[in-house]
């Protein structure tokens, strides 16, 4: 299906219909032009590499092996920890992210799954599903074990409050150090640029290839329902996430590689956080599913 035939899709309906000015997706895309106006500097780059690996732990960790899954457990103020944190990336809250990501897995590459490129299009499993409006609104009944937390439907309703924190933050550092060291080459606006819009892009489109690309290029080592699969560089690229033959096989698993050279840099990060006592109970893959990946 061609990119405007996509696009097409979302206006058939009043119910599926493009919300282009109710999502920070076109403006996200279109404010990266800013970082030729703002220059560069290596600080700038800091920037952008931090709030990129910072951001993608939280998502990885946080949304994804924690609240869609409750892979391993955690105390209440480290889960707003990583709740804000992962919020602060502009895919809305941690509620309404676990609950699609919750029916995706019950209909893995099936007809009610909502961002399949195997029923659908590539186009719409990366990024168009997430602009129309029959995908905007939690399903809370997806979410049951989530819903008892007051914070958590805070930082859900009010998403955009951790993403102007993140703003203000770099805003503030840039032009501090402008202030204190301009030497440096740096500026309130320039880190704006370069650790929010530009970061932001980069997270978007790496996470959003978890629910494209590993469902059409790379290996099954299982023999599973759908069409998800192993590829080594989205697992790169997301701290682990690529091994998603692996994951579907076994959803619960806090470690999504399953061998030393599936690198899984969101579980070895997690094994720092258990050792330092945040978290706990990370849930590994059982000895069975070794032995069915030997067979």
């Amino acid at each position: 299906m061609t990119l405007r035939n996509a696009i097409k899709r979302c206006f058939k309906d009043e119910d599926n219909q493009l919300l282009l000015t109710k999502t920070p997706m076109l403006f996200m895309h279109l404010a990266c032009i800013g970082v030729f106006f703002t220059g560069f500097s290596w600080v700038a780059v800091l920037a952008l590499l931090v709030t990129y690996f910072v951001r993608v732990f939280a998502l990885t960790a946080g949304f994804h092996r924690y609240f869609s899954h409750r892979s391993f457990k955690t105390s209440r103020w480290f889960q707003f920890v990583l709740a804000w944190v992962g919020t602060s990336s502009a895919q809305l809250g941690p509620m309404w992210w676990a609950a699609n990501h919750r029916h995706h897995h019950q209909h893995s590459d099936k007809e009610p799954d909502i961002h399949s490129p195997v029923t659908r299009d590539f186009f719409w499993s990366h990024i168009g599903w997430v602009m129309c409006k029959a995908h905007s609104e939690t399903k809370y009944d997806r979410i049951k074990d989530l819903t008892k937390y007051p914070e958590l439907h805070f930082v859900d309703r009010y998403h955009v409050l951790p993403v102007l924190s993140l703003i203000a933050l770099l805003y503030g550092v840039g032009a501090l150090l402008n202030h204190l060291f301009p030497a440096l080459g740096t500026s309130g606006m320039q880190l704006v640029m370069w650790g929010f819009f530009l970061s932001t892009m980069l997270v978007y489109h790496v996470t959003f290839c978890v629910n494209s690309v590993t469902h059409i290029i790379g290996k099954k080592r299982f023999d599973t329902d759908d069409e998800s699969r192993n590829n080594w560089w989205v697992a790169l690229l997301t701290f682990g996430e690529g091994w998603h033959n692996n994951h579907h096989r076994w959803p619960l698993s806090a470690r999504q590689g399953m061998y030393w050279w599936e690198i899984d840099l969101t579980y070895y990060l997690l094994r720092v956080l258990q050792f330092f006592g945040l978290v706990w109970d990370l849930k590994l893959y059982p000895e069975k599913i070794y032995e069915e990946a030997r067979n």
